[in-house]
């Protein structure tokens, strides 16, 4: 291992981190494969994990990077030109060194989507063939006194892939890439992008939206490049993966079922929450302590996505990260036009739009507290602790959310009043919703600085909105900051640039063309989302969705084909 203060520059160096907890803590499937060549749909009914092999992309080219996880990691930018870190991130482990283990390995989890248990997504109909389709960890370890966990996604078919090829295109992997680190330097908790590879010969077919197309659905195949992003994490547990454990104990599906249970919890301490738990308590204050510490986590986090203008699109319980942090970007979308109801998939229902978020949030906590409230170990007075906080969640959203709005605001305390008439404003008026709170930054006193924000400028009820100016005016002067501290901590909180889906398509589009010159570009100016930068990117990225893209299929909607 390199001492400190050095950078890695070989992947015989990256490998001397390795630190298996998972898979040496863990109980591995009975009747997996021992070389992890286990590639074929089937039933997975007990163990924590399936030692899969990934399916490695044939000539491999990289894309992409990210420099600043590298340096968070202390691996040099000189590792990512190495054909050894080609090879191993594009899932050829046969060029993994020792330690690192010769195969990755798959988990399993449960559908619940707003509470309710689903098993019929599972071909088996029984719940035992949903979990990493196409997605697998190669690599745990610590890095610079963090543990770490290296996951590629598009490496081929798991036991979990439901008939499916196990692949990722090159344009879901362009934006989960770019939206990993974007989300990171926006200050939301997020999973992160290690690397993008693209395989230059091998193409698959997905359905997807012709040009210009206003079909709801695709409306066409195209042939994509397949491409592995690798997304890295402390770890890759989901409310659903811990969900799964209960279920099965629950039901006494197997004479280890409670025993794997109380194993992924203990797990999940561990790997997301030891720093706030001490390891000297009986395990049932352990578990309370979790659920209200993954409370927490979990309100922060959606009320940061409405901060931003994020909506997840998908958030079942096995989209929602245990760590508390946002995971697996697949029809996600920030908002440009201000709308309660925004939702970019077609898929997803207003029950996971962007208003609807907490709500979405307060089910999710509702099956990670049935999933705790399984185990058998607590008293009464225990289990009345953990249903206390089961019943405090709405509350504990509530007061997050306030927060976030009186910081939208430079307020120093939440004034729900003046918010309503904004939002109402802002729901009538169209008008972008980035462009307006940063506008707001320069504590406007009339209406001209908030003009590029309006999409129907003479739609605007100028005596509405100036009242409304006149009485925030009013709120910030109450407040013991000036006003030079007010607009500096606003335009800390409210983001000059965020990932318009109009940008991104162009540079996915042109990378499969062989230029991948605007995903580096966007990583650039995305990677610093609060500083003004230069008037050229101003000028391209500090601008309102063009009118004729409204309604766009892959543009203003997607489905979830990747």
């Amino acid at each position: 291992m390199t001492s400190p203060g050095t950078l890695d520059t070989t992947m015989q160096q990256v490998a001397a981190h390795a630190d298996y907890s998972l898979l040496d803590t863990l109980t591995p499937d009975p009747d997996a494969t021992a070389d992890g060549d286990d590639h074929d749909p089937r039933q997975v009914s007990s163990g924590h994990y399936v030692p899969v092999r990934p399916t490695p992309l044939p000539d491999p080219a990289l894309i992409a990077h990210s420099p600043g996880l590298f340096a968070e990691l202390g691996l040099s930018p000189e590792l990512a030109r190495g054909s050894d870190f080609l090879r191993v991130f594009s899932g050829d482990l046969d060029a993994a060194p020792a330690p690192m283990r010769p195969h990755g390995w798959a988990t399993g989890y449960a559908l619940s989507i707003y509470g309710q248990e689903y098993t019929s997504q599972c071909p088996f109909r029984t719940g035992n063939g949903y979990g990493d389709g196409r997605a697998l960890s190669i690599l745990e370890g610590r890095f610079r006194g963090r543990r770490w966990e290296m996951q590629l996604k598009g490496a081929g078919r798991t036991p979990y892939c439901r008939g499916g090829d196990g692949r990722a295109v090159l344009r879901s992997s362009v934006r989960e890439f770019l939206a990993q680190e974007h989300m990171h330097a926006l200050g939301v908790p997020t999973s992160r992008s290690l690397s993008l590879v693209v395989s230059t010969s091998e193409a698959i077919q997905r359905p997807w939206y012709a040009e210009n197309s206003r079909s709801t659905n695709p409306d066409r195949w195209v042939l994509d490049p397949a491409a592995i992003s690798t997304r890295v994490a402390p770890s890759f547990l989901r409310v659903g993966q811990l969900e799964l454990f209960a279920r099965r104990a629950r039901r006494d599906e197997h004479p280890r079922a409670a025993a794997e249970l109380e194993q992924i919890l203990v797990h999940a301490i561990e790997r997301e929450y030891r720093p706030q738990i001490p390891s000297e308590l009986p395990l049932a204050d352990q578990l309370l302590q979790l659920t209200e510490a993954f409370r927490d986590r979990l309100t922060r986090l959606v009320s940061h996505w409405i901060r931003v203008g994020y909506c997840q699109g998908n958030f079942n319980s096995d989209n929602c990260a245990v760590g508390g942090f946002t995971l697996d970007y697949g029809p996600f979308g920030f908002m440009e036009l201000f709308d309660p109801a925004f939702q970019p998939w077609t898929g997803g229902g207003q029950h996971f739009a962007f208003f609807n978020q907490a709500e979405a949030a307060q089910q999710n906590f509702h099956m990670f507290w049935k999933t705790v409230r399984t185990w058998t170990g607590f008293d009464d007075d225990q289990l009345d602790a953990l249903d206390d906080l089961r019943r405090g969640f709405a509350e504990a959203m509530h007061a997050q959310l306030d927060q976030m709005w009186a910081a939208k605001l430079g307020l120093d305390s939440h004034h729900p009043a003046l918010v309503r008439r904004l939002l109402g404003l802002m729901h009538q008026t169209p008008v972008d919703y980035t462009i307006l709170f940063r506008s707001l930054c320069g504590l406007p006193t009339t209406l001209a600085p908030l003009q590029d924000s309006f999409y129907e400028p003479e739609s605007v009820d100028e005596a509405a909105w100036t009242d409304w100016l006149r009485d925030w005016h009013t709120a910030l002067d109450a407040g013991a900051r000036t006003a030079e501290q007010v607009a500096a901590q606003m335009e800390r909180t409210n983001p000059m640039y965020i990932l318009r889906e109009w940008q991104l398509v162009p540079a996915y589009t042109e990378a499969a063309a062989g230029r991948p010159g605007r995903i580096h570009t966007l990583q650039q100016v995305m990677t610093r989302p609060y500083e003004v930068q230069d008037k050229d990117t101003r000028r391209a990225f500090f601008q309102r969705k063009p009118l004729e893209t409204f309604g766009m299929g892959g543009v203003s909607h997607m489905s979830c084909s990747s």
